[in-house]
């Protein structure tokens, strides 16, 4: 991935970016752990640089920043400037939210295709769909609200809040398809026109959610945009798997609630290889993975304006 320095000459500056202040060996002594603040030094860490080559800048240099690049990786959304110094005193969110989703979306896609005789709409998971997907979510949400990035922050959020809803809906507690049962077997109101119909239009709304969230992911990385792509394409199916249903054509119902587990199988293995990325680069390690670097294609509305103003 190309770096731009003059794209980012400003958020070069910013000196809340990420991780905490170095502590030292006594008064004078060498850090001990790395300072992201830039603070106008010129050391940079890029997504390039090794870990010997890394603790050799902040031995010598005291402090480094980091680049767009490895932001864009850790954050899922680019620089932005945010006051105080949050970033520097609390982890990062973003994995925590990463993996309440795919330990979800795995198995139910396996679910969804019927592998290993698997079925129930995923029913099996409703306790990872509360305690992973919704609880995990949501507080990676609430951490990336607190720390100013709000894309990752809505994203994290809203998909805790499906885990939620899905776990509810096949939760009997909630009476969510027994209010639809014309039997006294409150698990028939899942067969009736009624519930079906009503909740394919939810997954009709989750898949709009997903295509606004398609288009801002051109602003971040390869791999993000591929899972809300193929998130698209599996909502969609699972709605027009309901309604198939409903009009008595089960064969085709069957393909496209397999198609959309086999969508959502292929937005899973996008999110764990993201989450490795992440992981990686949260812990320096001396190699990485690409996730296909997009800012600088899009170059935001504020980058454009900055170097309007220079060409003036």
């Amino acid at each position: 991935m190309a770096h731009e320095p003059n794209n980012y000459s400003a958020t070069q500056e910013n000196t809340n970016l990420t991780a905490p202040s170095p502590r030292f060996n006594g008064a004078g002594g060498a850090p001990l752990e790395k300072d992201f603040s830039n603070n106008g030094n010129p050391y940079h860490l890029g997504a390039n640089h090794d870990s010997d080559d890394a603790l050799k800048r902040i031995q010598t240099a005291g402090s480094i920043s980091i680049s767009p690049e490895l932001f864009e990786k850790l954050y899922l959304t680019p620089q932005n400037r945010v006051h105080g110094d949050l970033r520097k005193t609390f982890g990062n969110p973003t994995p925590l939210a990463l993996i309440g989703f795919l330990l979800c979306l795995s198995p139910l896609s396996c679910d969804l295709m019927g592998w290993r005789g698997a079925g129930g709409n995923g029913a099996a998971g409703i306790g990872s769909y509360f305690f992973f997907g919704g609880l995990l979510m949501v507080l990676g949400g609430i951490g990336e609200w607190i720390l100013g990035n709000t894309f990752p922050f809505v994203v994290f959020s809203s998909f805790g809040a499906f885990w939620l809803t899905w776990a509810a809906t096949l939760q009997p507690f909630y009476g969510a398809y027994a209010a639809y049962s014309t039997t006294s077997n409150p698990a028939d109101g899942i067969n009736t026109v009624g519930f079906r119909s009503s909740f394919a239009f939810f997954f009709l709304a989750m898949g709009l959610m997903c295509f606004i969230y398609l288009i801002c992911s051109l602003r971040t990385n390869i791999v993000f945009f591929l899972i809300f792509l193929t998130l698209v394409i599996a909502f969609g199916c699972l709605a027009g798997a309901y309604w198939n249903l409903n009009l008595g054509n089960v064969a085709l119902a069957v393909r496209l609630q397999t198609t959309a587990g086999a969508c959502t199988f292929v937005t899973s293995a996008c999110g764990w290889w993201i989450f490795f990325a992440i992981m990686l680069a949260a812990l320096d390690f001396p190699f990485q993975i690409p996730v296909g670097d997009l800012s600088h294609i899009i170059r935001g509305a504020s980058e454009r304006a900055r170097d309007n103003a220079k060409n003036v």
